[in-house]
């Protein structure tokens, strides 16, 4: 979808302008937040942490919303999702606010990390809904140019909230006052995705049915066991979700690798530290720039479950060919190609869940393919920071850290044949 028919598409439908809005404010929002969260806790000066201690920082951010997500997924699928985009994000301006206190206050972590794992929890709430929302305001021939622009622009917009932090903490200084500045600031997304989502009619994102939530565990299992089903019954979904899950796991394994190499004394000519690591996000998106640049061609020509293999086997000959050097330059490379790999999948798994899932279960699904996100993700960055120990440095001559790059490889080669595999199933 080039500029003009974008453009073309946001005067016929005003709906997209209002949806987009809601994503693109959230996601700008979501990326000065963790950013500066990551100055806080990874690499901020008045709080040393180890690879234990790094990894509980992401658990408690991330795991607690994979306890959450089916709840969301249930209740994306029942109440309005224009409310739920509405007071998500009015409640995350609270939230964000308190933490840039307390941050500024100097409290110690474990307040922060609470508040954190609540505000991150709605970021992916609200982004599940816009995701669900999206067959509401364009249709299906548009649905796989559309996540294109969406992810395109998107990353761009988490980009450079991810930048304005890194440029913040620089002015302020990279201790608990700078850090504090950055997340105060991070609730402007909130506030005008609030605007742009109260804009819309009620009901309007759907769902279709009217009915309600009642006794909330009843429905979550419900909702689960429904959603699990969905994913099942459509092969073209469920190949989907296994790539996402094995490239989230290896993407856990190289994140401690590039946090620790980052902070370790090098001969880089590159920064190291929270500006280093702004770097590595920033190969990272350029690659998932680049792949929706070609999901919109690579789709529709070999098919959704040829492309997410194709991606797979891409992601194989990064892992082993460039992050394998545990260098900051190697591994800035490695974060490109597996950015073009690791949004290919993502785009091709999105268009499958808007086109195969039905409206009445698709927020769920959606939800659940967060959960497979996020537990996929903590749990290898754990086993990896347990792996390494305590004590680890000078990763490039640490066999251990060069065994975890091929575990990982081995990881991206396990999941090609599952996909492979999974394609020939009959669809139920």
């Amino acid at each position: 979808m080039n500029d003009a028919s974008f453009r073309t598409r946001l005067r016929e439908s005003p709906g997209v302008g209002k949806l987009t809005t809601v994503r693109f404010a959230g996601q700008f929002g979501d990326g000065l937040f963790q950013a500066a969260l990551s100055g806080a806790i990874l690499f901020n000066p008045e709080r040393a942490t180890n690879p234990a201690e790094i990894a509980a920082g992401f658990a408690v951010l991330l795991v607690p919303y994979s306890l959450v997500g089916p709840f969301a997924g249930a209740l994306l699928d029942r109440w309005d999702r224009r409310s739920v985009l509405l007071w998500a994000n009015i409640v995350r301006i609270v939230l964000i606010t308190a933490t840039a206190g307390l941050l500024c206050a100097g409290v110690d972590a474990t307040p922060l990390l609470l508040l954190a794992l609540a505000t991150v929890g709605l970021s992916r709430f609200v982004l599940a809904g816009a995701s669900a929302s999206l067959p509401h305001v364009v249709r299906q021939s548009w649905l796989v140019p559309m996540n294109s622009v969406l992810a395109t622009v998107g990353s761009g917009f988490a980009a450079a909230g991810a930048g304005l932090a890194v440029a913040v903490i620089g002015a302020v200084g990279a201790g608990d006052l700078g850090s504090g500045v950055a997340v105060g600031l991070a609730a402007t997304g909130s506030m005008v995705g609030a605007v742009a989502a109260g804009r819309f009619a009620p009901r309007s994102l759907g769902p279709d049915t009217d009915d309600r939530p009642g006794n909330p565990l009843k429905d979550v299992a419900a909702g689960l066991k429904s959603g699990a089903l969905a994913v099942w019954r459509s092969p073209g979904v469920t190949t989907a979700m296994i790539g996402i899950g094995a490239h989230r796991i290896v993407f856990g394994i190289n994140t401690l690798i590039m946090v620790l190499v980052l902070r370790e004394s090098t001969q880089s000519s590159l920064p190291g530290g929270l500006a280093g690591f702004g770097i590595a996000v920033g190969a990272t998106a350029t690659g998932m720039f680049l792949a929706a640049v070609i999901a919109p061609f690579a789709v529709p020509r070999f098919g959704r479950t040829r492309t997410i293999a194709t991606a797979l086997v891409l992601a194989i000959a990064a892992q082993v060919g460039a992050v394998s050097g545990l260098t900051q330059t190697s591994l800035l490379l490695g974060a490109f190609l597996l950015g073009i790999a690791g949004q290919t999948v993502k785009l091709s798994g999105d268009a499958a869940m808007q086109i195969e899932i039905d409206d009445a279960h698709r927020g769920r699904v959606f939800a659940l393919q967060d959960t497979v996100f996020n537990v996929a993700f903590v749990g290898a960055l754990a086993a990896a920071a347990f792996a390494v120990g305590p004590d680890a440095t000078e990763l490039s001559q640490d066999p251990t850290a060069h065994a975890l790059v091929f575990v990982g490889a081995g990881i991206y080669a396990v999941g090609f044949v599952a996909a492979v595999l999974n394609t020939r199933r009959a669809p139920r």
